[in-house]
């Protein structure tokens, strides 16, 4: 790690992206779009209205296998659920891509580096995304 800026945004999102085993290119997409068009930033009245492409928000997108953590057993997480280095880092620029084909502004951190990322969180929203969410039926 040296302590050159990779990637700085303004308003927008930091996404922390992992890809798990069995993951694909179509679960990417559909990520991408999620994340630019869920609607969590506020409208003029305050209420979560606005989508990151509404806003013209910018996205800065980190590559981050340790989401992919199983802490069921013992106390050492297991990594072995997360995809493996030539299968993640095409399906994190698929993420990327299509967010910019929705007219996103992107940064990057560098795929498996060690990295500092500073946040400042403008609100209460802090949200996991998961393809897996698409496949549970609704509740209600």
């Amino acid at each position: 790690m040296d302590d050159e800026p990779v990637g700085s945004i303004g308003r927008g999102l930091l996404l922390l992206v992992g890809a798990a085993e069995g993951d694909g290119e179509g679960e990417a997409r559909m990520l991408a779009r999620k994340c630019a068009e869920m609607r969590i930033f506020p409208d003029d009245e305050g209420r979560f209205d606005r989508s990151l492409v509404d806003v013209g928000g910018e996205a800065l997108v980190v590559s981050q296998f340790t989401l992919i953590a199983d802490v069921r057993k013992g106390r050492r997480p297991s990594f072995m659920g997360a995809a493996r280095p030539e299968v993640a880092e095409p399906l994190v620029e698929v993420f990327v891509e299509t967010l910019r084909e929705l007219g996103v502004s992107i940064e990057t951190g560098r795929f498996g580096e060690k990295m500092d990322v500073e946040l400042v969180n403008d609100g209460p929203v802090t949200i996991v995304v998961d393809s897996e969410v698409f496949e549970r039926p609704r509740r209600g």
